[in-house]
């Protein structure tokens, strides 16, 4: 395919989700050249065999499936992506993908891939001066640091820097200490913790005292990325749905119980896409919380902004610490195949990416909040699911959810009634 062929191509494809499943597929892999074995993985039934489920953790008795979706319309810093997504819920990736065609695009920066190593350290004599111990010995210990992972150092990566300070529980003075250690384009949990692990002795002589934790903080404050997006007008020009949207956010930044549910959305997506790339979504989901409470109250993630014509502007911020190489990005076949439908380049490149799909998802729901509500768009999503649970055969679905759309009544009861009248 010639650069021209490559530039012409868009992830903006009118009645994507009207098409039938293979003819998806067909379109996404002809966009990222996938090879018809990655395809063949796509399209089957289980992503993972026993054997590479057994390599991944413990006991294994086989694996677990969940539907890879793709978000189309998408386009970040100038490029046209596809989205992955791993989710069970109905409404994410059509929410996704309807907010991301009414957006002008989204961009998006990187603070850098610096993540913290946290060691804590008690019994201390004399916390202060321990303090200046470990600041006048810097040098020293980012060297053991650096000298358990020289491929992370070669590349540019490697511990940078560190900050300790000294806290008090029960009128008992400890030190804590951060190694900042810049990780590239893996997460880096497994560095970090070694390097932590590997320094502990040492700093236990330092300080005459001993080390209790040493192991990676999952609130990578260090590690930050930012996405915005421009919505043009898009209650038409309804100056009272507009005013309704920003009063829905606002509730989101002083209520920790609105807030709470107003970044659940947010993750709704961002959880999606870190899962189907093989990351970690439990640490994704931690420091985005933490984040969002870091003022002392839990606040929204996002920030939203209407000007006079009617248009609104979305801001997020949020800690993303994703990667490229390392765990289940490369053990399992279908992160692999998800890495390479997105094409990022970087980790940074990743986590502004999953920024957006955030604040896409955020925009959706807050939009669907202030006009129908939430639930009517839900529900007839989740028709399909209804009808398959009422015993519905693979040929009959569509069949039960025009019906039921048609009756206005989605509610399982009735649902088994149109099955059983279709039998």
């Amino acid at each position: 395919m010639t650069c021209k062929e490559e530039h012409s191509m868009t992830s903006h494809i009118s009645g994507f989700y009207k098409l039938p499943p293979k003819e998806r597929l067909e379109k996404v892999a002809d966009y990222v050249h996938l090879t018809e074995a990655e395809k063949k993985q796509l399209m089957g039934s289980n992503g993972l065999t026993l054997g590479q489920a057994d390599q991944m953790i413990e006991n294994a008795v086989g694996s677990f499936s969940l539907p890879f979706g793709v978000a189309v319309n998408f386009n970040v810093n100038g490029k046209d992506v596809f989205i992955p997504m791993v989710t069970e819920e109905p409404s994410v990736v059509a929410a996704a993908s309807n907010a991301a065609k009414q957006s002008e695009g989204f961009t998006t920066s990187y603070s850098g891939s610096m993540m913290r190593g946290q060691m804590q350290v008690v019994e201390v004599a004399q916390p202060y001066r321990a303090l200046a111990k470990l600041y006048e010995n810097k040098n020293e210990i980012l060297h053991i640091c650096n000298e358990q992972d020289r491929t992370l150092v070669d590349l540019g990566g490697g511990a940078k820097d560190l900050e300790a300070y000294v806290v008090e529980v029960n009128e008992e003075k400890m030190v804590v200490l951060h190694l900042l250690i810049d990780t590239k384009d893996a997460m880096g949990a497994n560095a970090v913790n070694t390097m932590v692990e590997a320094t502990a002795p040492f700093i236990e002589k330092l300080t005459g005292a001993e080390v209790v934790l040493r192991i990676l903080s999952n609130l990578a404050d260090e590690r930050i990325v930012r996405a915005s997006a421009n919505f043009t007008d898009p209650f038409h020009g309804d100056e009272k749905l507009t005013k309704k949207f920003i009063q829905a956010y606002e509730l989101a930044v002083v209520d920790a119980y609105r807030a709470a549910t107003h970044n659940k959305g947010i993750m709704n997506g961002i959880t999606a896409v870190v899962l189907a790339t093989g990351n970690d979504t439990r640490a994704i989901e931690a420091g985005a919380h933490a984040y969002a409470a870091r003022s002392g109250m839990y606040r929204s993630l996002t920030h939203w902004e209407a000007d006079n014509n009617g248009s609104i502007t979305g801001t997020i911020e949020i800690p993303m610490a994703v990667g490229l190489v390392g765990g289940a990005t490369q053990s399992n076949p279908m992160a692999k195949i998800a890495l390479k439908i997105l094409g990022a380049a970087s980790s940074g490149e990743l986590a502004g990416i999953i920024a957006s799909v955030g604040l896409a998802q955020n925009f959706a729901a807050l939009r669907a909040l202030v006009q129908e509500g939430i639930q009517e768009g839900h529900m007839k999503l989740h028709a399909k699911n209804m009808a398959a649970m009422a015993g519905a055969r693979e040929d009959q679905i569509e069949r039960a959810v025009k019906i039921a759309l048609k009756k206005g009544k989605i509610r399982y009861d009735e649902m088994i009634q149109i099955v059983l009248s279709l039998k």
